[in-house]
Protein backbone atom coordinates (compact mmCIF):
# COMPACT_ATOMS: atom_id res chain seq x y z
CA UNK A 1 0.00 0.00 0.00
CA UNK A 2 1.87 3.40 -0.63
CA UNK A 3 0.66 5.91 1.65
CA UNK A 4 3.00 8.98 1.20
CA UNK A 5 -0.16 10.02 -1.57
CA UNK A 6 -2.81 9.86 0.55
CA UNK A 7 -2.01 11.13 3.55
CA UNK A 8 -0.68 14.45 4.91
CA UNK A 9 2.97 15.40 6.05
CA UNK A 10 4.12 16.56 9.60
CA UNK A 11 4.02 20.72 9.00
CA UNK A 12 7.12 21.25 10.60
CA UNK A 13 9.30 17.81 10.69
CA UNK A 14 11.86 19.45 13.14
CA UNK A 15 8.99 20.26 15.91
CA UNK A 16 9.83 19.08 19.67
CA UNK A 17 8.50 15.49 20.69
CA UNK A 18 7.13 15.37 24.12
CA UNK A 19 6.53 11.91 24.32
CA UNK A 20 8.94 9.00 23.63
CA UNK A 21 6.41 6.69 22.06
CA UNK A 22 6.89 5.97 18.33
CA UNK A 23 4.28 6.72 15.84
CA UNK A 24 1.86 4.19 14.09
CA UNK A 25 3.13 3.40 10.37
CA UNK A 26 0.66 5.48 8.87
CA UNK A 27 -1.76 8.14 9.72
CA UNK A 28 -5.22 7.17 9.27
CA UNK A 29 -7.24 9.22 6.68
CA UNK A 30 -11.11 8.12 6.58
CA UNK A 31 -12.48 6.67 3.16
CA UNK A 32 -8.78 6.11 2.01
CA UNK A 33 -7.05 3.96 4.54
CA UNK A 34 -7.50 1.00 6.45
CA UNK A 35 -9.04 1.23 9.53
CA UNK A 36 -6.95 1.18 12.31
CA UNK A 37 -8.82 -0.84 14.71
CA UNK A 38 -11.56 -2.91 12.63
CA UNK A 39 -9.19 -3.83 9.59
CA UNK A 40 -6.45 -6.55 9.69
CA UNK A 41 -4.18 -4.29 7.88
CA UNK A 42 -5.06 -1.22 10.54
CA UNK A 43 -1.96 -0.15 12.91
CA UNK A 44 -4.03 -0.99 15.91
CA UNK A 45 -5.81 -3.91 14.72
CA UNK A 46 -6.15 -6.64 17.51
CA UNK A 47 -3.85 -4.00 20.22
CA UNK A 48 -5.64 -3.48 23.43
CA UNK A 49 -6.90 0.05 24.08
CA UNK A 50 -5.04 0.95 27.26
CA UNK A 51 -7.53 2.96 29.82
CA UNK A 52 -6.05 6.40 30.57
CA UNK A 53 -4.45 7.42 33.59
CA UNK A 54 -5.80 11.02 33.91
CA UNK A 55 -3.18 13.27 35.09
CA UNK A 56 -3.90 16.11 37.39
CA UNK A 57 -3.42 19.62 35.30
CA UNK A 58 -0.06 20.73 36.97
CA UNK A 59 1.15 17.22 36.55
CA UNK A 60 1.26 17.15 32.86
CA UNK A 61 5.21 16.62 32.39
CA UNK A 62 4.49 12.89 33.50
CA UNK A 63 1.78 12.45 31.47
CA UNK A 64 2.67 9.89 28.83
CA UNK A 65 -0.66 9.53 27.06
CA UNK A 66 -1.39 13.33 27.23
CA UNK A 67 1.96 14.04 25.55
CA UNK A 68 1.62 11.43 23.10
CA UNK A 69 -1.32 13.01 22.33
CA UNK A 70 0.48 16.40 21.59
CA UNK A 71 2.91 14.76 19.24
CA UNK A 72 0.27 12.93 17.33
CA UNK A 73 -1.63 16.16 17.16
CA UNK A 74 1.90 18.06 16.20
CA UNK A 75 3.08 15.01 13.71
CA UNK A 76 -0.65 15.22 11.43
CA UNK A 77 -1.61 11.88 13.48
CA UNK A 78 -5.37 13.57 13.52
CA UNK A 79 -7.62 10.90 14.27
CA UNK A 80 -4.86 8.79 16.30
CA UNK A 81 -4.63 12.36 18.24
CA UNK A 82 -8.24 12.44 18.53
CA UNK A 83 -8.52 8.74 19.85
CA UNK A 84 -5.63 9.51 22.50
CA UNK A 85 -7.26 12.82 23.83
CA UNK A 86 -10.71 11.33 23.70
CA UNK A 87 -9.94 8.59 26.55
CA UNK A 88 -8.55 11.69 28.28
CA UNK A 89 -11.63 13.55 28.21
CA UNK A 90 -13.90 10.97 29.04
CA UNK A 91 -11.80 10.07 31.81
CA UNK A 92 -12.07 13.66 32.98
CA UNK A 93 -15.86 13.60 33.12
CA UNK A 94 -16.44 15.92 29.83
CA UNK A 95 -17.47 18.81 32.25
CA UNK A 96 -14.83 19.40 34.16
CA UNK A 97 -11.90 22.20 32.83
CA UNK A 98 -9.75 19.87 32.08
CA UNK A 99 -12.21 18.26 29.76
CA UNK A 100 -13.29 21.32 28.46
CA UNK A 101 -9.12 21.91 27.48
CA UNK A 102 -9.16 18.25 26.02
CA UNK A 103 -12.05 18.28 23.63
CA UNK A 104 -10.92 21.90 22.66
CA UNK A 105 -7.89 20.05 21.59
CA UNK A 106 -9.69 17.02 20.03
CA UNK A 107 -11.77 19.65 17.48
CA UNK A 108 -8.91 21.51 16.97
CA UNK A 109 -7.09 17.77 15.31
CA UNK A 110 -10.65 17.28 13.81
CA UNK A 111 -10.47 20.45 12.57
CA UNK A 112 -7.38 19.82 10.88
CA UNK A 113 -7.89 16.35 9.40
CA UNK A 114 -11.30 18.51 7.96
CA UNK A 115 -8.94 20.67 6.26
CA UNK A 116 -6.68 18.02 4.93
CA UNK A 117 -9.73 16.39 3.74
CA UNK A 118 -10.99 20.06 2.25
CA UNK A 119 -14.26 20.39 3.97
CA UNK A 120 -13.69 24.16 4.96
CA UNK A 121 -17.22 23.97 6.37
CA UNK A 122 -16.23 21.43 9.02
CA UNK A 123 -13.10 23.08 9.22
CA UNK A 124 -14.47 26.11 10.43
CA UNK A 125 -17.14 25.17 12.55
CA UNK A 126 -14.48 23.00 14.64
CA UNK A 127 -11.90 25.58 14.86
CA UNK A 128 -14.55 27.93 16.15
CA UNK A 129 -15.94 25.48 18.76
CA UNK A 130 -12.20 24.82 20.09
CA UNK A 131 -12.00 28.36 19.87
CA UNK A 132 -14.93 28.96 22.12
CA UNK A 133 -13.47 26.23 24.68
CA UNK A 134 -9.92 27.81 24.71
CA UNK A 135 -11.39 30.84 26.02
CA UNK A 136 -12.99 29.41 29.14
CA UNK A 137 -9.43 27.99 29.85
CA UNK A 138 -6.72 29.54 32.21
CA UNK A 139 -4.08 31.41 30.06
CA UNK A 140 -1.30 28.87 30.83
CA UNK A 141 -3.07 24.71 31.00
CA UNK A 142 -1.19 21.61 31.22
CA UNK A 143 2.03 23.63 29.92
CA UNK A 144 0.28 24.82 26.83
CA UNK A 145 0.30 28.82 26.77
CA UNK A 146 -3.60 28.94 25.71
CA UNK A 147 -3.71 32.62 25.01
CA UNK A 148 -1.28 31.85 22.27
CA UNK A 149 -2.69 29.16 20.97
CA UNK A 150 -5.94 31.35 20.52
CA UNK A 151 -4.59 34.64 19.04
CA UNK A 152 -3.21 31.78 16.77
CA UNK A 153 -6.76 30.42 15.44
CA UNK A 154 -7.82 33.98 15.83
CA UNK A 155 -5.88 34.81 13.09
CA UNK A 156 -6.24 31.09 10.83
CA UNK A 157 -9.81 30.92 11.09
CA UNK A 158 -9.84 28.67 8.07
CA UNK A 159 -7.28 26.51 9.40
CA UNK A 160 -5.26 24.54 9.53
CA UNK A 161 -5.37 24.81 13.31
CA UNK A 162 -1.83 25.66 14.69
CA UNK A 163 0.58 23.04 16.13
CA UNK A 164 1.11 23.02 19.91
CA UNK A 165 4.15 24.18 21.74
CA UNK A 166 4.41 22.75 25.25
CA UNK A 167 5.92 25.46 27.40
CA UNK A 168 8.97 24.87 29.93
CA UNK A 169 7.39 26.47 32.64
CA UNK A 170 6.57 25.88 36.17
CA UNK A 171 3.75 26.97 36.20
CA UNK A 172 0.60 24.11 34.75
Amino acid sequence: MQIDAIEPRAPDPSWPRYSHRPFPFYRFIPGRLPHPRRDPRGHSYGVEEVKAVLPRPEQWRGADEYLYGIDLYNYAYWWECHEVLERLWHAAGRKTEQANFFRALIQLAAANLKHFLGDRHATSNLLAAGLARLETIPVWYMGVDVANLIDHLRQHKQGPAPLIRMNQRTTS
